[in-house]
C-alpha cells in the first residue's frame, strides 16, 4: 500500500467545464476526463509560461510530479484534438 496522495494547490477552478467538437453530435463523441490538476498545470506552465519548477511549488509538489501531471495533461489534450473527443474537466485531489 503506497503513502496517502497529497492534494494540488489550485488557485481557481475552470470557469467552463467541457469542450467539444464543432459539427460532431454529442452521441457521435468519445470523451476524455481531464483533472482539475492536469488543468491547473496547462495553465501555470503553457498559459502563463512559467517554469516548471515554479509551477510545482505554487502546486505544493515535486517537481517530478507536476512533470508527471503536464504530461498526463498534454497527452489527453493532443488525443482529443487528433481523435476529435469531447474534453471533460472532473475531479482529482485538489484544494483552493
Amino acid at each position: 500500500m503506497g503513502r496517502p496522495r497529497r492534494l494540488r494547490r489550485i488557485f481557481r477552478e475552470p470557469n467552463v467545464t467541457y469542450f467539444k467538437p464543432r459539427g460532431i453530435p454529442m452521441k457521435d463523441l468519445k470523451e476524455i476526463s481531464l483533472n482539475v490538476e492536469e488543468f491547473e498545470a496547462l495553465r501555470l506552465k503553457d498559459f502563463e509560461g512559467l517554469d516548471q519548477t515554479v509551477c510545482a511549488k505554487k502546486m505544493k509538489i515535486s517537481q517530478p510530479t507536476f512533470y508527471r501531471v503536464i504530461s498526463s495533461a498534454r497527452k489527453k489534450i493532443s488525443d482529443a484534438i487528433i481523435n476529435a473527443k469531447a474534453i471533460k474537466i472532473e475531479g482529482g485531489d485538489y484544494r483552493l
